[in-house]
C-alpha cells in the first residue's frame, strides 16, 4: 500500500506542474474517485491541495468546458485591490496631489513620498495594503518613477525666436562667402587627479578602477571650447585657473592662430555665436575690451551674437563638441592636465569631428576693471537688431 502511494504522488508530482488550476482540480478528482472511499482525504494529503479545492472539480467535471484561453470563470479569482478598496484611489490622490503642487500642509513632502510611506499613511486611515500593492494602485492611476527633466527656461524674451533666426540667417551668409562661424563656450571645470569621472567603462569582472573618496580642495581644468560650425572641428584651449574673458579671447586668439587661419586664409571677417552670460558675456566690459586687442592683433572684423538669456542649450557647441569630449572621457580620471589635453584630442565622431586641444600654462587675473574711457575706445557698432547681443567690433588702425 506504501509503494502504491509513493507511486501515485510521482505521477502527482510530475502532472500538476503542467496543468492550470481547473485542469487540476479535475486531475485530482479523477485520481479521488478512482480509489473511493477515503480517496479525496488522501489525494489531499498526497498533492498538499484542499480538500474542497478536489470536490469542486467534481462539479467542473459535470459543467460546461470553458473557452480555452480560460482557466476560470469570467469574475473568479482574487479580487483586485480596488474592490477591496474602492476608494483608495481618491485617498492616494489626496495624498499625492497636494505634494505634487508642493502644498506644506500636506502630510507627506517631497522628499518622502515613496510607496512605503503611502502605504503606511493609508495604513493609519484603516486600509490594509502593503508598499506592493500601492506601487501597483500607483501605476493603473498612470503614475510612475521619473527623473526631473530641464525643460524650463525661465522667462522667455520675446524676441526669443527671432534672435534664433537673426543668429541663423547671419551664420549663413557667413559660411556662403566662405567665412568662420564658429560657436564657443566654457565647459564645466573638471577635477583633476585620481577622482570619480562620471560614466561606466569596461574592465574586468570586479576590478573597477579605483579613486580617492574625497575630492574636495582640488585642482581643477578650464576647458574653453571654440566649435567650427562650417568646418565641424573643435578646438579646446585648457586652461589652468579662472575663467575670465581675457582667457576666453586668449582662446579664440589660440584657435584663429593653431587652425582657423589655415583654414581661412582668404576672409576679413568672422562670426561668434556665445551665450549671454560667463567669461564672455554680452555685458562683460572686458569681453568686448579684449575682443578689440584680438582685432588689432589678427587683423579681422569681428561680429559677436548673444542667444538671449535662458537659452544656452541651443548653442551649437554644447551639443556638436562638449557631449563628444563628456562621452569620450567618461569613467576614467582625469589624472593629470596632459590626460585631459590628450583625452580631448582623441574625441571623434562617426560625422567626422576632429579636436585639437592645447593646454594653457597663463595665469589670469579676477576682477580687472574697465573704465569707461577704455570702453568708449573700442571701434564698437551695435547692429539695428538688439545691439545688445548683436555687434560688430572692427581693427582699430592707429
Amino acid at each position: 500500500m506504501e509503494n502504491t502511494n509513493l507511486r501515485l504522488q510521482e505521477k502527482i508530482n510530475k502532472l500538476v506542474p503542467h496543468l492550470n488550476e481547473r485542469q487540476k482540480r479535475i486531475y485530482l478528482s479523477s485520481e479521488a474517485d478512482s480509489i473511493g472511499h477515503g480517496g479525496v482525504s488522501l489525494i489531499s494529503e498526497l498533492s498538499n491541495v484542499s480538500r474542497p479545492t478536489i470536490i469542486k472539480g467534481r462539479f467542473d467535471l459535470k459543467s460546461a468546458p470553458l473557452i480555452a484561453s480560460r482557466s476560470r470563470k469570467k469574475g473568479g479569482g482574487r479580487k483586485s485591490t480596488q474592490d477591496k478598496h474602492p476608494k483608495i484611489v481618491e485617498e492616494l490622490d489626496k495624498l499625492i496631489e497636494p505634494t505634487t503642487l508642493g502644498d506644506p500642509m500636506s502630510p507627506l513632502r517631497w522628499t518622502c513620498k515613496s510607496t512605503r510611506n503611502l502605504a503606511a499613511e493609508l495604513q493609519k486611515k484603516g486600509f490594509k495594503v502593503s508598499h506592493v500593492v500601492v506601487a501597483n494602485v500607483l501605476k493603473t492611476m498612470g503614475y510612475s518613477l521619473q527623473a526631473n527633466k530641464k525643460t524650463e527656461e525661465g522667462g522667455k524674451h520675446p524676441d526669443r525666436n527671432k534672435q534664433f533666426e537673426y543668429i541663423n540667417d547671419m551664420s549663413k551668409q557667413y559660411i556662403d562667402s566662405s567665412d568662420p562661424v564658429i560657436s564657443i563656450d566654457t565647459k564645466k571645470k573638471e577635477q583633476i587627479g585620481n577622482y570619480k569621472n562620471n560614466g561606466k567603462i569596461l574592465c574586468k569582472k570586479k576590478t573597477p578602477v579605483k579613486v580617492n573618496v574625497y575630492d574636495f580642495e582640488t585642482t581643477k581644468a578650464v576647458p574653453y571650447g571654440i566649435y567650427d560650425i562650417g568646418k565641424n572641428t573643435g578646438f579646446v584651449n585648457v586652461g589652468k585657473n579662472y575663467d575670465t574673458s581675457s582667457f576666453a579671447v586668449e582662446s579664440i586668439r589660440r584657435w584663429w592662430r593653431e587652425m582657423g587661419q589655415k583654414e581661412y586664409p582668404k576672409s576679413k571677417r568672422i562670426l561668434i555665436t556665445a551665450d549671454s552670460g560667463g567669461s564672455n558675456g554680452s555685458r562683460r566690459r572686458l569681453w568686448k575690451t579684449e575682443l578689440q586687442k584680438l582685432s588689432n592683433d589678427i587683423g579681422l572684423e569681428i561680429t559677436v551674437c548673444h542667444f538671449s538669456p535662458g537659452t544656452s542649450k541651443w548653442n551649437k557647441i554644447e551639443h556638436r563638441l562638449f557631449s563628444f569630449i563628456t562621452m569620450n572621457w567618461k569613467g576614467r580620471p582625469l589624472e593629470s592636465y596632459q590626460s585631459v589635453v590628450s583625452l580631448i584630442g582623441a574625441t571623434k565622431t562617426r560625422k567626422g569631428l576632429k579636436v585639437k586641444a592645447v593646454l594653457d600654462e597663463n595665469i589670469y587675473e579676477k576682477g580687472i576693471k574697465v573704465t569707461d574711457k577704455e570702453l568708449d575706445e573700442i571701434n564698437f557698432s551695435k547692429h539695428e537688431f538688439h545691439g545688445e547681443w548683436n555687434y560688430t567690433i572692427t581693427e582699430n588702425i592707429d
